[in-house]
């Protein structure tokens, strides 16, 4: 452990007024102000997400308040108020033009409690984590800063229930009848879907990191599946938090200790079994260039080797929305995440070696919590899966020669043929212009249309928003009409999207990536057997050229910029779009890992030896 007194004098009566003053309003002994110091933080925004975070925020402190003194049953540590870090809300802004700020707000989150962290040379460090991207910043700023810490997931929102059918609905529900109208279903949906408080609570991007991040060995893995009113989290998990830590602390087990390669492994494969939200290819390389790997694709995991897991190895073991029927609170009334994590430990699919945040490796943590076995209904085993291949692929082609390009597989309802997609292109230069010929002409929307909606990426937004107003629009639209529409975009989707939706097709159409070069009607071709996504016309090289020459032109007349992209209109917009990396290194402002190709970078699926790569 470091000590702070190299950092703070005894004698500097400025340096240690505010410190006494803190230790007398916290009720610590005043003996304890040049100690290591300890602490608690919570993410905090504008809608039911973050309503409970204060609250345990509060009891965590409270409790921590018990712990540290200077008996010899304590910790001798200096206690600081908690901080808490700023975000918005997905769920309210999906559909405007303020979802740009989304995916901002990891970066926020990370910039600001790196500064916390840093500042106030935090030695231990509880979180409390809510909503879809302040989690992440909030683990990223803890690898950077790497001293012993611990996360504890807010909570999942309960489903609420459809007052005429007795069904369970949520968030994605509502979206779902956005289409519709009739105003009083909408309106009566929109006022039963969320009852109580607590993140997102399907298999959606909340979910699927917080169960990333338990497996990963940052979160205990029992703490991840209550709901966020479980009056377990605040009677039980924060004496638990707090015992954790202190090992922690002890043995000197840092984050970095923790998050290492095979950790990161572990994490994706659980993230395809459960299917989750394509998200996670943005997290997941963020997570690891935090943790100090200079590469996901070399480092960590190439798409070769992610698609032949996800093709091959991986199946799909929770029935959870939104491509099932139940919940996480569900999936916690049949033992929880430890329930899968044991069973996929079992099958062999698992590295259990891996340290965890309790200070035991990762079997022994679900050993100790000695949870069920799958029930067959809510949870499946590997042996006899819900669905029979991983939720997610990787794609490359000459629309995707970043292999960044994702597709949720799980959520597919319809249009492949022997694993193949083939429309015309119908598209769209932003989001809005697609939500504006949903509203007002749903008829020219034809059978096999492949929406593509381009100037959303990270730097075209700016910010990459999430597209879940458009395809949980799309998906009601097939569902009516008993069609397929497929959607492409260089933006991403919410881990509630449904459908043939591709999401990160990179490089960016505001960098001129080849989805700038398409024109409507052009053949786009999805070919899961070779994990591609292709523009036939694109494949000719003089055509190619031609609208290249003709993008390049336009860009050159607007100053530089393309005038369908987004507006920069403050600060942090304008930082986005200038330090914006790739969606291969997570999309984040990250300026020096910039990277934008032309060509494949990686091996295709048929350079990949399996058995060479593949050890949990």
């Amino acid at each position: 452990m470091k000590n702070s007194k190299t950092v703070l004098i005894d004698n500097n009566p400025g340096r240690n007024s505010q410190t006494f003053g803190i230790a007398r309003e916290l009720g610590t002994s005043e003996d304890l102000i040049h100690e290591p110091s300890i602490g608690v933080v919570g993410n905090k925004g504008d809608s039911q997400c973050y309503m409970g975070v204060g609250r345990k925020v509060d009891v965590i402190h409270q409790a921590l308040s018990k712990r540290v003194g200077t008996n010899g049953n304590q910790m001798a540590m200096r206690l600081v108020q908690p901080e808490f870090t700023v975000a918005t809300s997905d769920g309210i802004r999906n559909g405007t033009k303020e979802m740009r700020y989304s995916l901002i707000g990891r970066e926020v989150t990370n910039d600001s409690l790196c500064e916390h962290l840093s500042a106030t040379g935090l030695e231990g460090l509880i979180a409390v984590v809510a909503c879809d991207k302040p989690p992440v910043g909030t683990l990223a700023a803890i690898l950077e800063h790497n001293r012993p810490a611990i996360i504890m997931s807010d909570g999942s929102i309960r489903p609420g229930i459809d007052s005429e059918t007795g069904e369970a609905i949520d968030i994605v529900s509502s979206y779902q009848v956005a289409g519709s109208t009739n105003e009083i279903l909408k309106r009566r949906i929109a006022k039963e879907a969320c009852p109580g408080f607590g993140s997102c609570g399907g298999m959606f991007t909340y979910n699927t990191m917080q169960t990333f991040i338990g497996v990963l060995g940052m979160e205990p893995l029992h703490m991840v599946s209550p709901a966020s009113q479980d009056d377990r989290r605040t009677n039980e998990f924060p004496d638990e938090l707090i015992t954790f830590l202190n090992k922690l602390i002890k043995k000197n087990i840092t984050p970095r200790d923790i998050v290492t390669r095979e950790s990161i492994r572990n994490a994706i494969i659980v993230s395809m079994a459960v299917g989750g939200s394509t998200n996670v290819m943005l997290h997941a390389p963020e997570l690891a260039r935090a943790a100090g790997y200079k590469d996901f694709a070399e480092d960590i995991m190439d798409p070769a080797e992610f698609n032949y897991l996800s093709e091959n190895i991986i199946p799909v073991i929770v029935n959870a929305r939104p491509f099932g029927k139940y919940s996480m609170v569900d999936i916690d009334c049949m033992g929880g995440v430890q329930v899968f994590v044991r069973d996929l430990l079992k099958a062999g699919l698992l590295n259990g070696e891996t340290m965890t945040c309790t200070g035991e490796t990762l079997s022994e943590q679900v050993n100790r919590l000695n949870p069920p076995e799958p029930d067959g209904d809510v949870i499946y085993s590997a042996e006899k899966p819900f669905k029979g291949t991983g939720g997610l692929r990787v794609l490359g082609g000459n629309l995707s020669p970043e292999y960044s390009s994702i597709l949720k597989l799980a959520g597919v309802e319809g249009g492949l043929e022997n694993n193949i997609f083939s429309g015309q292109a119908k598209v769209f230069d932003g989001e809005q212009e697609l939500l504006k010929a949903l509203d007002l002409k749903p008829e020219s929307f034809e059978n096999f249309d492949m929406v593509v909606v381009r100037y959303e990426g990270p730097v075209g937004g700016p910010g990459m928003p999430e597209m879940l107003d458009s395809t949980s629009r799309i998906t009601t639209l097939c569902r009516d009409r008993n069609i397929i529409i497929g959607l492409m975009t260089d933006g991403r989707f919410s881990g509630g999207s449904v459908g043939l939706v591709i999401g990160h097709v990179g490089p960016e159409a505001a960098v001129g990536g080849p989805i700038a070069l398409i024109e409507g009607g052009d053949k786009i071709t999805v070919d899961l057997n070779r994990n591609e996504l292709n523009c036939k016309e694109l494949g000719d090289p003089k055509i190619y050229n031609q609208r290249k020459s003709n993008w390049d032109k336009e860009v050159a007349i607007n100053n530089g910029t393309h005038p369908s992209v987004g507006r920069a209109n403050t600060s942090l917009l304008n930082r986005m779009r200038c330090s914006a990396v790739s969606a291969v290194f997570g999309a984040g402002m990250h300026p020096e890992r910039k990277l934008w190709v032309s060509e494949p970078r990686i091996p295709s699926v048929s350079d990949f030896k399996p058995e060479n790569k593949f050890k949990p």
